[in-house]
């Protein structure tokens, strides 16, 4: 991998991994990297006659697919600024960020296209599709006589056919903006995470050298959202620099869907947040191994390991019987799912991260990944504890390194609140460092909450708890006057297999407070459970949405 300039390593890629399929949406034939670097050429011829220049923005919005991959890697070649904005997002939001931005191109869904309002966005020279790259609207005549003349254009510039030789871009300024990531935001507005193209390329260099085991042809699912930068640096860009074979599901990544998908492509690696893994557990594992007969044969000596294979096997199949590893992230996994894994024998890690960090932060391979934690510091970054001692009381987790964004774009107030003059960034995680350097995240600031007696309660490991409790899915605890209160999802499938109706959990629910309190001190006890009836809304990485329900919890009675 070229150190020194990530727009070279996609022209490698390009020329290397020429005859190779690179991109597929689900169920479609699959474009071919010569396919990819041609679109490319015709993107930039694009760009260049509608008056695109070097530091200019433009947009992505839709669904993860091919034709998003190769948007984003014509926008970067050309040494355009990418600004990918989460689909999910709703269309006042979207018209907010473009204009934010300054963009002066977006490439949009067809779906998302559907719900926005072109005045809106009056910065715009023009919006192009996705699905087929048409030019959808456009003010801009310049724009518009470039759209209608590509192809002829394309054949003028490249007389003899489009090769390999003649891939070959500019290259950047490492230091430069590569991209403006918006997070999810919570109670306010999306803050735009500047990247420069020294952080993307760590993020690359750290992969090569973490995961030298994937290489040309090898197949994965891109399943996280493009626009959050997990799935954007593992699941998109280091596969495309190696010469994998990337597969968009195209939709709402579903149980039915991935399973489909896994069983169809078998991928190499897998990228995962903890929901889709907690919930393969919790339907198809934990049925299972809670059967009488299943328990005792797994307390039997020479019997359990045999039961364990077996259930190692089927696991392995599962996620399509090929993968060198699991790779979650995103979000903490479930002590009880995680203890399950690591006696199991499963190839799974834990890595942590931030959009501020574009993503990574801390990671260690399956072989030496130490249960609880979430890896050590990786490369090129530096990584403390704000407290008196790192091992043993609780901080505020602070980072340092090449991984490190420049600031939030045109927020100067929210960027000097976070990076110190040195370099530092605070999270805003806390957590715990061991003797061995493993890094243990306790919580969020934000969430964590004083106890009568000056106790720190951390909402998330109560949660922990709860979800691994029968016919929980999943959990939210926060304060409420003064005392510590939970809402919780039960497991519907489950409940429906049972003939269990809303009004006989009841009982359930009121069990589960029982159990669940003598497992906590008295300082943080629960004083009341609420039953919520839908899934929790989530972040594009599957983490629950807290500050939706600390308003409307208020609007509810207590089952217990």
């Amino acid at each position: 991998m070229n150190r020194e300039s990530f727009i070279a390593n996609i022209e490698e890629s390009l020329k290397n991994h020429w005859d190779y399929p690179a991109l597929s949406d689900y169920k479609a034939e699959p474009k071919y990297y010569s396919f990819v670097a041609k679109q490319i050429a015709k993107a930039h011829i694009f760009f260049e006659a509608s008056g695109i220049k070097k530091g200019d923005k433009i947009a992505l919005c839709g669904r993860n697919s091919a034709n998003w991959a190769i948007s984003f890697f014509s926008i970067i070649t050309y040494g355009a600024v990418a600004v990918p904005i989460l689909h999910e997002f709703k269309p006042e939001a979207v018209h907010h960020l473009v204009n934010h931005s300054e963009a002066k191109l977006l490439f949009v869904g067809d779906v998302v296209w559907e719900s926005l309002d072109e005045k809106k966005m009056d910065g715009l020279n023009g919006i192009i599709l996705l699905t087929d790259f048409s030019l959808v609207s456009s003010n801009c005549a310049p724009c518009k006589r470039a759209f209608h003349k590509i192809e002829e254009k394309f054949r003028k510039k490249y007389p003899k056919g489009f090769r390999r030789e003649n891939v070959n871009y500019v290259r950047e300024n490492i230091n430069d903006l590569a991209i403006i990531n918006y997070t999810s935001g919570t109670t306010s507005l999306s803050k735009g995470v500047m990247l420069s193209y020294k952080a993307i390329n760590s993020n690359l260099i750290f992969a090569t050298e973490e995961l030298p085991e994937m290489t040309v042809g090898m197949n994965i699912i891109s399943m996280l959202p493009m626009a959050h930068m997990y799935g954007m640096a593992f699941e998109i860009i280091f596969e495309f620099m190696v010469g994998m074979h990337i597969h968009f599901l195209t939709r709402v990544p579903s149980p039915k869907i991935i399973a489909e998908a896994f069983e169809s492509v078998k991928p190499d690696l897998i990228i995962a947040v903890p929901l889709i893994i907690e919930k393969i557990y919790k339907s198809k594992i934990k049925p299972m191994i809670d059967k009488t007969l299943i328990k005792i044969l797994l307390n039997t000596p020479i019997i359990d390991s045999i039961i364990k294979n077996k259930i190692l096997s089927s696991i392995n199949t599962a996620f399509g019987g090929k993968f060198n590893q699991i790779i979650i992230g995103g979000a903490a996994l479930n002590q009880e799912v995680e203890a399950f894994f690591k006696n199991l024998g499963l190839r799974y890690t834990i890595g942590y991260g931030m959009t501020e960090c574009a993503p990574i932060i801390t990671y260690s391979n399956w072989k030496e990944f130490k249960q609880g934690s979430c890896g050590k510091v990786v490369s090129r970054m530096q990584i403390k504890i704000d407290s008196a001692d790192s091992e043993n009381i609780v901080g505020e987790i602070m980072v340092k390194g090449d991984h490190v964004m420049m600031g939030y774009y045109k927020n100067p107030e929210a960027t000097s609140a976070v990076l110190t003059e040195d370099g530092w960034f605070s999270t805003g995680d806390l957590g715990l460092i061991d003797k061995d350097g493993y890094l243990f995240i306790k919580g969020r600031i934000k969430n964590m909450i004083l106890g009568p007696s000056g106790q720190n309660i951390y909402p998330e490991e109560i949660e922990d708890k709860l979800n691994s409790m029968e016919y929980v899915m999943e959990s939210i605890v926060m304060e409420q006057e003064g005392k510590l209160v939970a809402m919780v999802y039960l497991n519907q499938d489950m409940l429906d297999q049972e003939g269990i109706d809303i009004v006989h959990s009841k009982s359930i629910i009121r069990k589960i407070k029982e159990e669940l309190n003598k497992e906590l001190p008295a300082y943080s006890q629960i004083s009341y459970i609420y039953l919520q009836e839908e899934e929790f809304e989530k972040t594009p990485k599957r983490s629950i949405k807290r500050y939706l329900y600390t308003s409307t919890i208020l609007n509810k009675k207590p089952i217990v």
